[in-house]
């Protein structure tokens, strides 16, 4: 495995985003993020927030939802398998259960394991917009939200007043009998909208080799993949200041799991996993308050099959019920509040972690308060009780200074996170645990982080702004897997004696720093001619005191370099995306795999409108068949190619 250094890549890289700021063009400064519970113009936050409308969604070329969030800046998404098979979310060096997952503002997250986090029960097509708020948000939405919160708002929860019907969807075909379909439709009568869809993507998968590693042989395998999803919402303007929305949504996953969790030689592993994720939504607009009511639920099932060849199967089931309702006021131009509860219940039943359950409450106050013309102050407290962690407080306070062309902005505050039931108690209830799986501890305690970062947004016209921040985040009793003998586990009745295993701990004083820079523009070359780009790069740096090797601390990118291209030209279509990675290098003696310093993937769309309402596209993912891995041992697909055609009414 060549190790090579990625200096000149990344000076490369920052040339070109300093470059072509010249062209950009950043719009974020006219949309009302609804991300910080009090709707303001993203430069009055004193945070960085990247907005992401369906218009530029549709441009760009992505395979599942996880594949569409790593091409945002700042986000690493770590595949097991392409096409959303699975995927860790993670952002500004956060293990992937730091981050949190919203739909129209309600928590998606887990409480099996943050592994599920990414199955995102919406279609592209459904999306009204992405908001991605980078660093701490606990003083909001409590527990999860350390490395950065992702809210995902449907067009069935941010419809227009307009009327409107619209029917659009994509059907395809590819590599290794791969299958993709979908449809969305919205329709939008006076005080009535209904909207929904569905995706399908399966496939055969690419074909893996047997391998003889010394005396063992690891068996050919297909890394298979069948994905869909469904959802319908529907929303009722009861009168001029009422409304009533709701959304019901199914995610159903059925796919080869060999490697995505250990290294071990016997791991032949086959996962289906279902979820269904319900909401409903009652909402006041007045003159100077506004009030909204939110129920939903979550419930997961998961059929984990370690390997064929014995007794190893597993179910688990996993319910999550979120309350909770919010009241903002606006007392006069200069200062707004809201104030806000949310109540909880997780609960799961498992043939290998047991049956388990857990009450959390939260309240929270926010204030935006403008003393000056140029300068905004957010502050924002939460408390919370947890069947786990007891009585927590998580300030935050953010500020911002916007002139004419620079802008400035700092935030501080702190972050908490619980262990979830597979850190608890994974494999607990298995008898004679093979070396090597992963172990649960049911004694872990609660992460709790500080979080700082300054950042400068310029303006050198109303089409071009180039952003920069520098972070850093100060963590206590990070939770890990980390490689430790039976002798040191202290239950280890299902353990066999002197093996190693993968036991779950808190590793203390972690600390990340970093920054990121990127870039938006938009130029009109010629009447019919247009172009679109963004880039990012991303740079981190963690490490701990007792410098313990684990499985996911540091397993993030140190150098994240993203972009994305579409050029248009009359009836012909471009898009372009880079992805390049440069990680810590990692080998598995026991599967002849490692992961390689960096790693790189670019894709193509190329799109062609043959009458108004249909398209015809072509896409290549990987065009240069490189050989990449995320997560050690779960080898990355090589060159897909894709035709579909696309039509939209």
């Amino acid at each position: 495995m060549k190790s090579r250094t990625p200096a000149k890549l990344i000076l490369v890289s920052l040339f070109l985003l300093l470059k072509f700021n010249s062209y950009a063009q950043f719009s974020l400064d006219t949309i009302e993020i609804s991300t910080g519970q009090i709707p303001v113009k993203s430069s009055n936050t004193g945070r960085n927030i990247t907005v992401l409308k369906a218009a530029q969604i549709d441009k760009m070329i992505f395979s599942s939802m996880d594949d569409l969030l790593q091409r945002l800046p700042g986000i690493e998404v770590q595949m097991r398998n392409a096409f959303g098979a699975q995927g860790d979310i993670s952002m500004r060096g956060s293990t992937f259960s730091q981050v949190l997952i919203l739909i129209n503002g309600m928590k998606l997250n887990d409480p099996l394991t943050g592994h599920f986090n990414a199955y995102i029960p919406v279609s592209s097509g459904e999306i009204e917009r992405i908001e991605v708020l980078r660093g701490a948000a606990s003083s909001i939405y409590g527990a999860d939200a350390v490395g950065g919160v992702i809210n995902i708002i449907t067009k069935g929860f941010g419809q227009s007043e307009k009327k409107k019907v619209k029917v659009g969807g994509e059907l395809g075909f590819g590599s290794n009998k791969l299958i993709n379909a979908q449809n969305h439709f919205q329709l939008q009568e006076n005080k009535l909208f209904v909207s929904g869809g569905f995706s399908i993507i399966k496939s055969d998968g690419e074909f893996v080799e047997a391998k003889e590693i010394g005396e063992t042989v690891l068996d050919p395998f297909y890394n298979y993949f069948d994905n869909r999803n469904y959802a319908l919402a529907i929303g009722y303007k009861l009168s001029q200041s009422w409304s009533l929305k709701a959304r019901a949504s199914f995610d159903d996953r059925d796919f080869s799991a060999r490697y995505f969790y250990t290294n071990s030689t016997f791991d032949k592993s086959l996962e289906k996993v279902k979820n269904w994720f319900n909401q409903i939504q009652v909402k006041h607009i007045g003159s100077k308050s506004s009030t909204n009511i939110n129920l939903a639920y979550r419930r997961g099932t998961d059929e984990f099959v370690f390997s064929p060849d014995f007794s190893s199967t597993n179910f688990h089931t996993s319910q999550f019920w979120n309350f909770n309702a919010n009241h903002m006021m606006v007392f006069n131009p200069k200062m707004s509040v809201n104030i806000g509860l949310q109540m909880d219940h997780r609960s799961i039943e498992s043939t290998d972690r047991g049956n388990h359950s857990d009450w959390h409450s939260g309240l929270v106050g926010v204030i935006v308060y403008k003393p000056l013309d140029r300068l905004n102050l957010v502050g924002s407290g939460r408390v919370d009780y947890d069947e786990n962690y007891g009585v927590e407080f998580t300030p935050q306070l953010n500020l911002s200074y916007a002139m004419e062309k620079l802008s400035f902005r700092a935030s501080a505050g702190k972050s908490i996170r619980a262990a979830d039931y597979t850190e608890r108690f994974v494999s607990y209830n298995l008898e004679n645990l093979t070396p090597g799986r992963s172990l649960g501890n049911p004694n872990l305690e609660a992460e709790r982080s500080w979080s700082e970062e300054i950042g400068l947004d310029y303006k050198i016209s109303k089409n071009w702004t180039m952003k920069s921040t520098v972070f850093s985040r100060q963590s206590d009793n990070l939770i890990d897997y980390v490689q430790t003998n039976q002798s040191e586990i202290e239950r280890s009745e299902n353990l066999q004696e002197g093996a190693d295993y993968f036991y779950a701990k808190n590793i203390s004083d972690v600390v990340t720093n970093g920054f990121e820079i990127e870039s938006w523009f938009k130029a009109q070359l010629s009447e019919q001619m247009n172009i679109n780009f963004n880039l990012a790069y991303t740079f981190l740096k963690t490490g701990n005191d007792e410098d313990e090797v684990s499985v996911y601390i540091s397993s993030h990118a140190r150098h994240l370099f993203s972009s994305n291209i579409n050029f248009e030209w009359a009836k012909f279509g471009l898009s372009v995306s880079g992805l390049l990675k440069e990680r810590e290098a990692r080998f598995a003696d026991a599967l002849g795999e490692g992961i390689d310093g960096l790693s790189n993937t670019w894709d193509l769309k190329l799109n062609y409108q043959a009458f108004d309402n249909l398209q015809f596209l072509f896409k290549c993912y990987n065009v240069f068949d490189a050989d990449n891995q995320d997560i050690l041992g779960a080898k990355l697909p090589g060159r897909w190619l894709n035709g579909a055609v696309k039509f939209d009414f």
